[in-house]
């Protein structure tokens, strides 16, 4: 299955999208604002996972776009399966003309079957001037660029009660050992230290690969996110090991094992921010913020705020994103209004409709962080912007659904396994392996 992670739980919404493609209407062009209207009468058709909220501030953009062009906007919602429904309707000759990609892989499987248009010399000149290379090497395949990250997920965010830490008496700790310290001084005044949510797989991986990232580096990361590095390597095993130090710990996780691995994502949040806290901290991406927010009426820096995922060792603190690249289909109806549309959206003004909105993060260095709608959001988006260079795209997303994308398989059922019982490490690092194996052959 291809999931779909950081918009899936934004606002919670999508948890319960159903998989089939739903069009949402249209969009007529504004009359406010500049632009020639040179794409008056075309349509340009946008598919995607986002539902809800996310939608909605998706298409202040693209309005946004219809006001610069004239040109008519169709949002498609393709559930998590965006491989699926897009190849199905490539197959049936009713192709969008832009598809915003979730996952690294899933945009060098559309490449490597043919369906993308190069972007324009317009948006790489964009790209170039605006964000960080890595953004660049992540949206090409085979020297080519074909995917714009538009929204990015920051997933290098601790995010806590400001009162739960205050009536422990601790300040946000800066490294990996003063976060557990911190954790056991919470749990002694009462509540549980972390919330994890283990009955959902994939923020074990998040877990996993922060704590990877500071302790192995980003180069071994590189490798075993590419699978040139085998899961068995040394630098799996000691960081399934420090990761363990949390997961073997019972009053440092709400519940226990046994708690965690009943406990979801949006029922993790809850856990700290709902009306009855059993926790003082969630580990998970700054789209925490919105479910604090819109879920449980906290205001965002001042009872619910985030501190940076911290360095491990002697390692730096990592940054680890997630992002929605823009690809244009060859075979839209309208691929080349498609490719206006990312013209427009390679643009900082782009990015500042939905950032004045909120729940988004934008990985554009030229966007004024002013466009934010408050200091805690601006604070993330600063962090991911000066990682520059540094930030790694999530792991488990960038391999082969059946290894890093699929419940009850994979990575996802094997870190739950070491959730249950995390007294083996190198056992655990030998079953990632085999199973990583197979599905990078695959």
């Amino acid at each position: 299955m291809m999931r779909r992670r950081t918009a899936l739980l934004a606002g919670c919404t999508s948890l319960a999208l159903a998989l089939g493609a739903t069009a949402c209407g249209d969009s007529e062009p504004v009359s406010a604002g500049g632009g020639d209207k040179t794409l008056d009468g075309k349509t340009v058709t946008v598919a995607g996972v986002w539902s809800g909220s996310e939608q909605k501030n998706f298409q202040k953009v693209l309005d946004a776009f219809s006001a610069k062009t004239g040109a008519k906007t169709q949002f498609v919602s393709t559930g998590d399966n965006v491989s699926t429904v897009v190849g199905s309707k490539i197959e049936g000759g009713n192709a969008p003309d832009v598809v915003m990609v979730p996952q690294v892989g899933v945009l060098q499987q559309f490449a490597k079957e043919g369906w993308l248009t190069p972007l324009s010399a317009t948006t790489e000149k964009s790209v170039d001037a605006g964000y960080a290379p890595v953004w660049k090497t992540y949206g090409s395949v085979d020297g080519s660029l074909y995917g714009l990250y538009f929204k990015a997920a920051h997933k290098s965010t601790v995010w806590y009660s400001p009162d739960a830490l205050a009536q422990a008496g601790v300040e946000p700790p800066k490294t990996y050992d003063e976060m557990l310290e911190a954790g056991h001084t919470v749990s002694d005044s009462g509540l549980a230290a972390f919330s994890v949510a283990g009955q959902d797989g994939w923020t074990l991986t998040d877990w996993f690969e922060n704590v990877y990232l500071s302790q192995a580096g980003p180069e071994k990361y590189d490798a075993l996110a590419a699978h040139t590095l085998k899961w068995t390597d040394a630098s799996v095993v000691e960081a399934l090991t420090t990761l363990g130090k949390v997961f073997a710990d019972d009053r440092l996780t709400a519940g226990g094992q046994k708690g965690a691995l009943n406990t979801d994502f949006p029922g993790s949040v809850e856990k700290v921010f709902g009306p009855e806290p059993e926790a003082g901290m969630v580990y998970e991406g700054d789209f925490v913020a919105g479910v604090a927010k819109d879920q449980f009426g906290r205001t965002i820096g001042k009872d619910a705020n985030f501190f940076p995922f911290p360095a491990v060792g002697t390692g730096e603190a990592p940054v680890v994103s997630g992002g929605d690249a823009a690809v244009v289909l060859k075979d839209g109806k309208n691929a080349d209004a498609g490719m206006k549309l990312l013209e427009y959206l390679a643009t900082p003004e782009a990015a500042a409709v939905w950032a004045e909105a909120g729940g988004f993060l934008s990985p554009n260095k030229k966007l004024d962080l002013a466009s934010y709608g408050d200091d805690v959001t601006r604070a993330t988006a600063k962090s991911l912007v000066e990682a520059g260079d540094s930030v790694r795209f999530d792991m488990s997303d960038q391999a082969p659904a059946a290894f890093g994308g699929t419940k009850g398989a994979g990575e996802w059922k094997i870190l739950q396994d070491f959730l249950r019982d995390p007294s083996d490490p190198k056992a655990t690092a030998a079953r990632l392996e085999r199973a990583a194996a197979d599905a990078y052959k695959g």
